[in-house]
């Protein structure tokens, strides 16, 4: 597939999304919304995490009254970019969804060339901007907000037993699936279920998406990585729930709690993420913090564009 340079015409269409526009980006689809700042304080590019794509309408409602323009990605094999034989969120390494965040992160700053701009990653989203950046340079990007990076994974014998033998399984087998089962998180958040939210369940999967060796292979050689110390250059706001727990129908605080990552491994890891990280932790707050009840979705809303009021550097005096 021929990649674009940052300076081609993309071929914007109407997006499945009300408001907004979409276009082909080589394997991955660049959505912006059609609403925007007169004079933006910065941009903002938006980037989804594994069984997820970009369908958080509020969320870029809330920055562009904040003074931001708005992007996101769906990465390859993911939400607008899956196509008929893909098998969904695979990777045999995080540089390669790495590659999109990248190539659009491009593609924003050129059509946004006079103000700064931030990336929004949530969850392995978080976790492969994290390595991009390390392994290749900020770039274009002057300011990272991670909501609930995945960085470490509640413990489950599941886990265990991938983390012993998945090297040989990865190598041999890749597409193998190493766990799997219903995300009952995804399925609390649907309105159908009665939760707030409405999604593609096609693109987000109350019924789970299977986990497989190559991508589980990925995902613990970058949490290694992040592990081991990064020192990005960049300021970067951490956030996650204020608490954890199990991702079970019979969990009674499924919307107020983080039933996906590990969000010690979150506060732990925060620290040495590079010189200048905050960290905000959200009380109630579900894993996509975006995505939580109002009260503590406002503070994390609330937060982080007060956060990128003070990271992202002026326009030069303009308001606004």
């Amino acid at each position: 597939m021929t990649t674009p340079s940052p300076g081609a015409a993309l071929a914007w269409r109407e997006d499945v999304l009300p408001g907004f526009e979409q276009a082909p980006l080589g394997a991955a689809t660049l959505v912006r919304a059609l609403a925007r700042p007169a004079r933006p304080r910065g941009v903002v590019l938006h980037v989804h995490g594994y069984n997820d794509y970009f369908f958080q309408e509020h969320l870029a409602e809330h920055l562009v009254s904040q003074g931001y323009a708005f992007y996101a990605v769906d990465l390859r094999r993911a939400g607008r970019s899956l196509r008929q034989d893909d098998v969904p969120h695979l990777m045999h390494d995080v540089d390669e969804p790495g590659e999109d965040i990248a190539l659009a992160a491009e593609a924003v700053a050129h059509l946004e060339p006079t103000v700064p701009l931030a990336l929004h990653a949530h969850s392995t989203g978080g976790l492969t901007a994290l390595l991009r950046l390390h392994r290749h340079g900020p770039g274009h990007v002057q300011a990272l907000v991670l909501d609930s990076p995945f960085l470490g994974a509640p413990s489950s014998w599941r886990m265990r037993l991938g983390a012993r033998s998945l090297p040989v399984i990865a190598r041999t087998r890749p597409l193998s699936i190493v766990s799997s089962g219903p995300s009952w998180y995804a399925t609390h958040l649907h309105a159908q279920n009665g939760g707030r939210w409405q999604f593609d369940t096609a693109w987000k999967r109350p019924d789970g998406l299977p986990v497989r060796a190559a991508w589980l292979a990925a995902v613990l050689k970058a949490q290694r990585q992040v592990a081991a110390g990064l020192q990005l250059a960049i300021p970067v706001l951490v956030a996650r729930a204020a608490e954890g727990g199990h991702d079970s129908p019979d969990n009674p605080r499924l919307d107020s709690q983080d039933t996906v990552v590990d969000v010690d491994a979150i506060s732990r890891l925060a620290p040495q993420l590079g010189a200048d990280v905050s960290l905000l932790v959200v009380p109630d707050g579900v894993h996509d913090l975006t995505l939580s009840a109002p009260a503590p979705r406002d503070m994390y809303l609330g937060g982080v564009t007060g956060w990128l009021a003070h990271a992202l550097p002026s326009r030069g005096g303009d308001d606004a």
